[in-house]
């Protein structure tokens, strides 16, 4: 058995014949009891909007700049592509830089971002501590930065200094994305982690991932594959056909950081023999991109997603901009953790908290 520690360390998969497991009897009642029930919850479609209802009416003639990580990310994309809808709604300005994916790519980005002086700027998907002297001079020039999975935790940023930092909580997307493995298989897998190390954010929410499925007794964490997302289409399929060949039947569970590890995975499991429908049953730990829904809808080599509700996150972003430049507090909002399936996504594309559109407009008076 793999040690936890060594495992944290892995550059590309690694088997471990008995896998991560915890002391006790075999199997996991009261941790599968507690998954079932978490993700029963997470799976309702009708919670009702629990987002701000209140806030400073509309600043008129803002411009936004949203520089990306790379726009092949659909989460990052969806993201903006929210921001831009929102910002038609309240009347603002918005332009879309994209860092390409690479360290001096979104460097690049984001100094020519400070140069266009705009009213604000969002660090879309990457670690604002990778463009430290652009993050240096925004803060001097006073643009106030607001992050989309910039840091780990949501809400204002000391260090780096954000106005706020729009995501989910990783801590419950990962819980949920291991509660629906181990409710799922009934506490009996065989799982493989995809995440992307080169991400502080990614490989937080790995390495809980990896804590979450660790809880069950039998649920073994056959390998832990760390996959670049720029590097993804050209290197999933081959480490795809390598766990093919070397865990075979045994891997029954996936779990990805990004839904876009399962496009890239289909055809490799599809050479593979294997089914769309699975083993293995794969879930994304975020995003939850339109072609994710699509994959998920037709039963093609992903189960489920934990979506990011990426259009509202958009909304946010400008409802938050227009609270730093009205003078206010952060809104403080985070979106609930949501697990969509063929059997609760009606056919959907994306999964987004109900009424947002409107709550929004009404507070900016649009």
């Amino acid at each position: 058995m793999l040690a936890a520690g060594a495992l944290a360390g892995c550059e590309r998969g690694s088997s471990a014949g008995g896998g991560d497991s915890t002391a006790g009897p075999r199997g996991c009642p009261a941790v599968l009891a507690r998954a079932k029930a978490a993700v029963e919850r997470a799976e309702r479609n009708d919670a009702p909007w629990n987002g701000p209802t209140h806030g400073p009416r509309a600043v008129p003639g803002k411009t936004i700049v949203y520089v990306a990580q790379t726009m092949t990310n659909p989460g990052v994309a969806g993201a903006a592509q929210g921001v831009r809808e929102a910002a038609k709604a309240i009347g603002w300005r918005v332009r879309v830089i994209d860092g390409g994916g690479t360290p001096a790519g979104i460097q690049a980005a984001l100094s020519e971002a400070v140069t266009l002086k705009p009213s604000g700027i969002v660090i879309g998907g990457f670690d604002p501590k990778s463009t430290a002297r652009q993050v240096a001079q925004a803060n001097a020039a006073g643009i106030p930065l607001i992050g989309w999975h910039a840091v780990a935790s949501p809400g204002p940023s000391a260090r780096p200094r954000l106005f706020t930092n729009v995501t989910t909580r990783v801590e419950d997307t990962a819980r949920i994305s291991a509660d629906w493995v181990i409710a799922r298989s009934n506490g009996r897998a065989g799982a493989v982690i995809f995440t992307d190390a080169s991400i502080p954010f990614a490989r937080h929410k790995s390495e809980l991932i990896r804590k979450g499925l660790a809880r069950c007794r039998d649920v073994r964490l056959l390998a832990y594959e760390n996959i670049p997302i720029p590097d993804a289409g050209s290197r999933t399929p081959q480490e795809v056909s390598s766990l093919l060949s070397r865990f075979r039947d045994e891997w029954t569970y996936s779990v990805a950081i990004n839904d876009l590890y399962f496009a890239d995975a289909a055809p490799a499991l599809r050479a593979g023999g294997r089914r769309g429908s699975g083993p293995p049953f794969n879930i994304g730990a975020g995003d939850g991109d339109p072609s994710a829904f699509q994959r998920i809808n037709h039963r093609q080599y992903q189960a489920a997603t934990v979506p990011e509700p990426l259009s509202q996150q958009g909304w946010q972003m400008i409802d938050e901009f227009n609270r730093a430049f009205s003078g206010r507090a952060p809104s403080g909002y985070t979106a609930p953790v949501h697990v969509s399936t063929a059997a609760n996504s009606a056919g959907a594309t994306s999964w987004n908290p109900p009424g947002y559109r409107a709550a929004y407009r009404k507070i900016w008076g649009s």
